[in-house]
């Protein structure tokens, strides 16, 4: 027995998982209402982040092509959480661009020192600077093993900028969670870079 076809009007009452399975089962007209439902703040997020409209219609156009062939692939286990499982789609393509474009965050303290030391040398030497592309390149590969949570605020917070205010309202949190995640992200990445050094004296 088929599923039955919803009119435009009545698809506008379905929830996000019921529009998904009927997507999954066949109903494929439904994406048009999940998209008319989102697009506004998932392509804002994506906007805010890499402040160009062009690039962040690319990544947004990425972002459903991704979500489509998940749901189609049957590997879709986000029930009831859509719209969150879409933005860290969203953020993780941001993340990525920002990883071949070779930005490099500057992560400060609360008093405005730089945690992670990245300072641009003038007069440096070959060997320096090749110490300190390195050290970039490490550090964009330790906030990749970081959670999504975290991850995702300090990309916010230190690639695009933002206060823990916006933060908070894209990510649909409160302001103090949002800063709780930045310091565990700080934590967790000062970790990494201890291991590391320890692993690299040890070498």
């Amino acid at each position: 027995m088929g599923l039955i076809k919803h009119t435009p009007m009545r698809l506008q009452q379905v929830s996000d998982q019921d529009l998904v399975k009927l997507y999954i089962g066949g109903e494929e007209y439904v994406i048009e209402e999940l998209l008319r439902r989102h697009k506004s703040k998932i392509f804002t997020s994506i906007y805010l982040l890499v402040k160009d409209q062009y690039l962040a219609e690319d990544i947004f156009q990425d972002a459903f092509i991704k979500v489509i062939n998940t749901l189609r692939s049957g590997r879709y286990n986000e029930e009831g959480k859509f719209l969150p499982w879409v933005m860290r789609i969203a953020h993780n393509l941001v993340i990525d661009y920002f990883r071949k474009e070779k930005r490099t965050p500057t992560i400060t303290s609360a008093d405005g020192t730089d945690v992670l030391n990245l300072i641009q040398i003038h007069e440096e030497s070959a060997e320096e600077r090749m110490l300190r592309e390195q050290t970039h390149t490490d550090l964009r590969k330790m906030i990749h093993h970081l959670p999504d949570e975290q991850k995702e605020v300090l990309i916010m917070r230190h690639y695009a900028d933002l206060s823990f205010k916006e933060i908070a309202e894209l990510t649909d949190v409160s302001i103090n969670t949002a800063l709780g995640r930045m310091r565990y992200a700080l934590s967790n990445l000062r970790k990494m870079m201890n291991v590391k050094e320890v692993s690299v004296s040890r070498s």
